[in-house]
């Protein structure tokens, strides 16, 4: 049976049992505890946690996730993905346990022509959880399963929670046994290689708290609601029914290997380690397309780093299997071709997912080539010390700095007849790891520190927000949080957060800042500061009390800062049209990545596979002003999001829509789902000036501009500045380019005069520094500090100057340079008859560089390097002294 086809047969069997149908969510949501979605239940997440009403009782999905713990594991084993397919099916308060059970046993045994998956119930085990004896009974009342394939496991198995204070409850996990062949008898307690998990049923029906059941610590209460989340892997579900060993051997998956296979002329089973390279090209080509597909990057932070990450792991596995030339665009087809039938907007956005995928590689092939150089001096310097092994410090630098995977850097080491300190990297990696887990655990008090909010919100509602039409509105106070915790009075000076039964304030979302004003009532007035949206539908106003006392209940007006909110308007307005601009010239592959919104000035990122032309920009700018002297009305509506997308409404990359969706028009030019305030008419804007834009990141450009009466200033600052230059250079201002082009070259020759007169004047000191050398150890000696600011260039002249000076006797010249910047510059310099005697200069350098913090080599006759303690030069020079008297 096609992958297709079970997830199909999913959906179908359960939408037939009364669920709702919903499509996947973006594989980036704003989730603070989450790179990306890794479990159907995410986009579920304000429904089981009472942050929303769920609009449906049940509901059913597919749902794409990324889970990237593992990445190094995977093609070791053949269990581990980092993208792979979770169908679910949910209950908000609905069925319960029992009704969990009968539906998965349904779905599972069913025949295939009944339109079931048609498995054996014969070769099905379940776990339950220890302390679950209700489940374990309606197993056997339910299926007819008997006890024996009923195992019990503890809470770190079969129990399940979001890892902070919230939802929880037991889990039952369904088993299916691939024979004995597969491994040892006794079900999954014994091998869970043999006996394989198909499916997880997850009971929500306690209140955990700061100490998880998973851990043995009990719930601290039971939910008013009983809910149920299910996730069965596609993936595996599919290797099962198509007769394959495993996930890479599936009609999605081996398609990629097989091209694999064309470009390198190996064999898929061949070789253990080419497999392992063969499964790492599979997965990670699958993972790349479809985060790229959802809005994601490559970049050198968070998920940009891991989708960097992925695709450099493809690109080095295909090397190692002897294919040097481009290939993550031939993959991404062979990805688009297996998927797009569930994901069709693969094939509508390919062009700009292959370009991205494109350019990466092109990237990386450059950076293999700068790290290869890199590598090229360590192991240099490794032999040169007479060491067989690269430490492990320069494996890890190549790895974390330059993106060289450490199987590359063993195989380059092994070419040069060297090994490497895996150990020391592994230590170094690990280090790196923990930093990491360190740093992902600190996000997941993001959801436990919201309950104060979550509780408001049950109690009053949702905040009413007026701000699309009103600017001042009564309303009255229903929460008032000081610290974090509910007081109920607030006094003047103190600061607190407010939350108000109504409000025009608009809550920062979607780029656009929040709005400021104030609260004013009855003996007592209030600064709005800002108004952030911490659980949906809840407006936190905070604020600072500027005058009496605010209490809950207190009926109050509230008026937003009209002059600020209409030049945020007007940045937000003038946002949509850069974006249509910008889409107009690069095509639809030029994707919003994120915005700014402020007063009086916007910021806007798109992805792009290719440089950013000037030129290009300066006709988006004139395109946007030439438009805005239609002066056409914004029109926003309420549509479904399906009606949205036929209208050819831009929705963005990683937001999460419902079924109603907010569209705003600016005629037939601009079309978006948008949530955001606008100005009533384009003309409003007056003039829009792009005032700056750069690259951000691989494949990522930012463009900012002013709005408004703040553009308008703007010009009017650089005409002052140009009429000024003019007036100094005393040229018309169309002559300004020219003039300061002759200035600039006259200045440039005087620099080099200065240089070269600089040089003949340390040069003339050589003489009389060879005059005072010292002999130790054999040798002639000339060691010395030199004050006054002489360049690397001209240290290194006047070291090859002293050493001529000293003729034919065995000579060292040793010159260090403090530097403008704190540092400091150092050249060692030998005679022949210094070398001829054992002594060569780029040796010498380790007997003194750590005197000065530094670090240097060269060849023979001549080394130099820096350092970043120039207060330590006296001691750099008594310790070569020191080296060279000790022989």
């Amino acid at each position: 049976m096609e992958t297709h086809e079970i997830s199909k047969r999913f959906l179908d069997y359960f939408e037939g049992h009364g669920h709702t149908r919903v499509p996947s969510a973006s594989l980036i949501l704003d989730d603070p505890t989450l790179l990306f979605v890794n479990a159907g239940m995410v986009q579920f997440k304000p429904y089981f946690l009472g942050e929303v009403p769920p609009p449906y009782p049940r509901a059913t999905s597919v749902q794409k996730c990324v889970r990237t713990g593992d990445i190094d594991e995977v093609g070791k084993t053949t269990r581990h993905n980092t993208f792979f397919q979770m169908a679910g099916n949910f209950s908000f308060g609905d069925y319960f346990k029992e009704g969990a059970i009968e539906r998965a046993w349904g779905l599972l045994t069913s025949s295939q022509d009944a339109g079931g998956l048609g498995f054996d119930p014969d070769r099905l085990w379940v776990t339950v959880y220890e302390h679950d004896a209700e489940a374990a009974g309606l197993w056997r009342d339910i299926t007819g399963i008997p006890s024996d394939r009923i195992q019990v496991r503890d809470g770190k198995d079969n129990y399940w929670d979001m890892g902070v204070p919230g939802p929880g409850g037991p889990c039952s996990e369904i088993y299916y046994d691939r024979g004995p062949e597969y491994g040892r008898d006794g079900g999954p307690v014994v091998d869970e290689d043999r006996y394989l998990e198909i499916w997880n049923l997850v009971f929500m029906q306690d209140v955990r708290g700061e100490q998880s059941p998973k851990l043995g610590h009990p719930p601290i209460g039971e939910l008013p609601q009983k809910n149920i989340d299910t996730g069965m892997g596609i993936e595996r579900v599919a290797f099962l029914l198509q007769g394959v060993d495993n996930v890479y051997e599936t009609d999605l998956v081996r398609p990629v290997i097989q091209r694999a296979e064309e470009f390198s002329g190996r064999r898929y089973g061949a070789d253990h380690a080419d497999d392992v390279r063969f499964r790492v090209i599979a997965d990670h080509a699958r993972s790349g397309v479809m985060l790229i597909g959802d809005g994601v990057t490559p970049g050198n932070e968070a998920r940009g780093y891991v989708l960097r990450r992925l695709l450099r792991r493809i690109v080095r596995a295909v090397r190692l299997l002897g294919v040097h030339e481009p290939v993550l665009p031939e993959f991404a087809k062979v990805v688009r071709d297996a998927m797009s039938p569930s994901y069709p907007e693969i094939a509508r956005d390919f062009d700009r997912i292959s370009d991205v995928m494109r350019q990466e590689e092109e990237t990386f092939l450059a950076t293999l080539t700068s790290g290869s150089r890199i590598f090229d001096l360590a192991a240099e310097e490794t032999k040169r010390s007479g060491g067989s092994i690269l430490a492990g410090d320069k494996a890890f630098q190549l790895h974390d700095t330059y993106g060289f995977p450490i199987d590359l850097t063993l195989e380059m080491a092994a070419e040069q007849g060297l090994s490497v300190d895996e150990e020391g990297f592994r230590t170094l990696m690990e280090e790196q790891r923990q930093r990491a887990k360190a740093d992902a655990a600190s996000r997941k008090t993001g959801h436990g520190d919201l309950s104060v909010y979550r509780r408001l919100l049950e109690q009053h509602g949702e905040t009413d927000f007026l701000g699309y039409t009103d600017l001042q509105a009564t309303a009255r106070v229903v929460g008032l949080l000081e610290d974090g915790a509910p007081v109920p009075v607030v006094g003047e000076g103190r600061k607190a957060e407010v939350i108000l039964d109504r409000t025009p304030f608009y809550g920062e979302s979607g780029g656009q800042i929040a709005d400021t004003g104030v609260l004013v009532g009855h003996g007592v007035e209030v600064k709005v500061t800002d108004v952030q949206k911490l659980v949906p539908g809840l407006f936190v106003h905070r604020v600072e009390v500027t005058g009496g006392e605010l209490a809950v209940d207190t009926e109050l007006t509230a008026s937003v800062d009209e002059t600020r909110r209409r030049s945020i308007a007007r940045s937000h307005s003038a946002t949509h049209l850069v974006h249509a601009a910008v889409r107009g010239a690069y095509g639809k592959r030029a994707a919003q990545a994120g915005s700014l919104n402020s007063p009086g000035r916007m910021r806007f990122d798109f992805t792009t596979a290719g440089s950013v032309s000037s030129d290009v920009l300066t006709e988006v700018e004139e395109e946007v002003n030439d438009y805005l002297q239609t002066d056409v009305e914004v029109a926003a509506y309420t549509t479904t999001k399906d009606k949205a997308l036929e209208l050819g409404a831009i929705a963005l990359f990683g937001e999460k829509y419902g079924n109603d969706v907010r569209v705003v028009d600016m005629g037939d030019y601009s079309r978006e789902l948008c949530g955001g305030t606008h100005v009533d008419r384009i003309g409003e804007l007056g003039l829009v000036k792009l005032v700056s834009d750069a690259s951000i990141g691989s494949g990522v450009h930012r463009v900012e501009a002013l709005v408004g009466t703040d553009a308008l200033r703007h010009v009017r600052k650089e005409q002052l500045l140009v009429s000024q230059l003019a007036g100094t250079l005393k040229v018309p201002t169309e002559r300004i380019p020219e003039r300061i082009d002759d200035v600039l070259s006259r200045l440039r020759s005087a620099e080099k005069e200065i240089e070269q007169l600089k040089t003949q004047q340390v040069l003339g000191s050589a003489g009389s520094l060879a005059d005072a050398a010292e002999e130790i150890g054999g040798v002639s000696l000339v060691a010395k500090r030199l004050d006054g600011g002489i360049d690397a260039g001209g240290v290194r002249a006047l070291a090859a100057e002293v050493r001529n000076r000293l003729g034919s006797r065995p000579g060292i010249v040793a010159l260090f340079a403090p530097t403008d910047d704190g540092k400091v510059s150092f050249v060692v310099a030998t005679t022949a008859a210094a070398r001829e005697a054992g002594h060569a200069a780029g040796k010498l350098v380790p007997s003194f560089a750590e005197a000065v913090g530094g670090r240097g080599g060269g060849k023979p006759d001549m080394a130099q390097g820096g350092g970043s303690n120039p207060a330590g030069i006296d001691q750099a020079i008594a310790a070569l002294r020191n080296a060279l008297a000790n022989g």
